[in-house]
């Protein structure tokens, strides 16, 4: 049965989290993580006041190919990161045992993620994983998403659950479709391929929360 745990790394032992460097309060929002080819490409957003210092770091880090703005809305800027995940202990680790990255918050000094592992053994190999690299890794939450009262929105993000309840109220699913993908994106300030991905993760986590669940305690009681 699977689990989530709640961990903090520090920014300075991880590349994502070197070059994703911030300063004072600021704060970092990992959107999502979109697969292309054999890599990962992370949307995230970052407080506008901060934008221009922020950007001219990340690009003047070696691991970073390209950095791009893909839309500003409010006071937040939104981006996708072209990267050497190679480079990144945390992040083959996470490849390494199966670990599905919920969210992650980037601070000055610490990073906190929120991971999805198939079962606790896959949640000790990451841990096991974390030692072996000289990664300090603090979990400072582990609970079944499945438990009643654990997990209000039946194993899903706020972010997963605001953007489908949204596309469900504003037609997406309709036949035709009263909404449109990119008009989905602008409303989350993201990429069309971003909420896509959203969306396919929010399915696959109600699915795996809600009716294989229910099918597994009925197998149990057979």
């Amino acid at each position: 049965m699977s689990v989530i745990a709640e961990v903090s790394i520090p920014a300075s032992e991880f590349e994502l989290g070197r070059i994703l460097d911030v300063e004072g309060a600021t704060t970092i929002e990992l959107e999502e993580m979109v697969p292309l080819g054999e890599t990962a490409v992370p949307f995230f957003s970052v407080r506008s006041e901060t934008r221009d210092a922020f950007e001219s770091n990340v690009r003047d880090h070696p691991s970073v190919e390209q950095l791009l703005e893909v839309n500003e809305h409010e006071d937040k800027v939104f981006y996708s990161l072209s990267w050497r995940h190679e480079r990144d202990l945390v992040f083959e680790g996470f490849l390494e045992t199966g670990a599905h990255l919920l969210t992650a918050t980037g601070h000055a000094h610490t990073w906190e993620f929120e991971l999805r592992f198939s079962d606790h053994g896959a949640l000790s190999a990451f841990k096991e994983y974390c030692d072996n690299a000289h990664v300090t890794l603090d979990v400072t939450r582990i609970y079944n998403p499945t438990k009643p009262g654990d997990s209000p929105w039946f194993g899903l993000t706020e972010v997963q659950r605001s953007t489908l309840l949204y596309a469900v109220r504003e037609g997406y699913y309709d036949i035709p479709r009263q909404v449109s993908t990119q008009e989905l994106a602008d409303e989350f300030g993201v990429s069309d391929q971003a909420i896509t991905e959203r969306l396919r993760r929010a399915t696959i986590a109600l699915v795996e929360n809600t009716l294989a669940v229910a099918e597994a305690d009925a197998a149990r009681t057979q």
